[in-house]
């Protein structure tokens, strides 16, 4: 591998975990605003609805997308934007949030399982033993033995998380090879949240919302912080950085390796809950952190070059999927 393709794998890499940090960092942020009074699904219209209007000037600038990327910019907004924390937020009213939270993390799995099993390409060993190091570990980490009360329709919602999540990854890859037609990534993740905010609007009917809540303050491990300042944290940082930082790097890696680093999404949100909420972290899930790390790490050093012709981890071929996928 070139140096210049190492370089470029390690800036991919820097950022997928950087928007694994940035994604861990909502569910801080947002669990004291939701026990000072707001539903949930009112967070995620106010976190996809700031963003939307953060990046509003880029959706103007990137216009163009409307008529060259119709089906992306609305595959990107309902499954990547809208469908992953619409489905996640209905699973958890009926399972364990743990249990739902690893149904949603098979994400990666699922990836390689379509390319494997739909394009009837190899994928290396080491990518999929990385993928079930991974799961296993994410299974320590959200203790999934401590409630096993399973609901049919629940389980069905947190798999169609995972769906919306297998699109996310593969829709951030679209035309990557595509010479000078690339779309923006900024562009596509402005029109994305603009998308996902007229579906929630719908799902959270916002109109009802308790608006004073946010002239508060929330209550954080002991400490009174502003609500407004933790709506910022979540707009700004869990939703701008995360999904700008993880759309650019899937273009560096590819869906299936950075769909395996976003699973330190929920090691990450353990560390910072212990550090900043006093939710202590247990030895079954230190270990399985350290789990998912090894199996990251596996899957990524396994990765060939985008065009090795060899069994993918990674690059190159789901450029071929993400352009059918996004055709209809």
């Amino acid at each position: 591998m070139s140096s210049q393709g190492s370089r470029g794998k390690g800036i991919g890499l820097s950022l997928a975990v950087g928007s694994a940090l940035a994604f861990g960092g909502s569910g801080v942020a947002a669990k004291p605003l939701i026990e000072a009074g707001l539903d949930p699904l009112h967070v995620v219209w106010l976190r996809v609805t700031g963003a939307a209007l953060v990046m509003l000037p880029l959706a103007v600038r990137h216009r163009t997308l409307v008529r060259s990327r119709p089906a992306l910019l609305a595959g990107f907004g309902l499954l990547g934007v809208a469908g992953v924390q619409a489905f996640y937020f209905a699973a958890i009213s009926r399972i364990p949030v743990g249990v739902a939270l690893l149904v949603e993390y098979l994400a990666p799995a699922l990836v390689l399982g379509w390319v494997r099993f739909v394009q009837r390409r190899p994928v290396t060993r080491a990518a999929a033993l990385g993928v079930v190091l991974a799961v296993g570990g994410l299974a320590c980490v959200v203790e999934i033995w401590a409630g096993l009360g399973f609901d049919a329709l629940g389980l069905l919602l947190a798999l169609a998380a995972a769906c919306c999540q297998v699109g996310y990854f593969v829709l951030s890859d679209q035309g990557s090879d595509c010479g000078d037609d690339v779309p923006d990534p900024l562009g596509v993740i402005a029109y994305g949240l603009l998308v996902g905010a007229v579906v929630l609007t719908v799902v959270a009917r916002p109109w009802g919302m308790d608006w004073s809540v946010l002239a508060h303050t929330a209550g954080m491990n002991g400490s009174e912080v502003p609500a407004w300042l933790l709506l910022a944290w979540i707009v700004l940082l869990a939703t701008v950085v995360a999904y700008v930082t993880g759309v650019v790097s899937v273009r560096r890696l590819s869906p299936q390796v950075a769909g395996v680093v976003a699973c330190l999404e929920a090691v990450i949100a353990t560390v910072l809950a212990w550090v900043l909420l006093g939710e202590h972290l247990s030895t079954p899930q230190i270990a399985g952190g350290a789990v998912v790390l090894l199996g990251a790490f596996i899957a990524q050093s396994s990765a060939p070059a985008k065009g090795s012709p060899g069994p993918v981890a990674s690059g190159g071929p789901e450029r071929e999927l993400s352009a059918r996928g996004t055709a209809a």
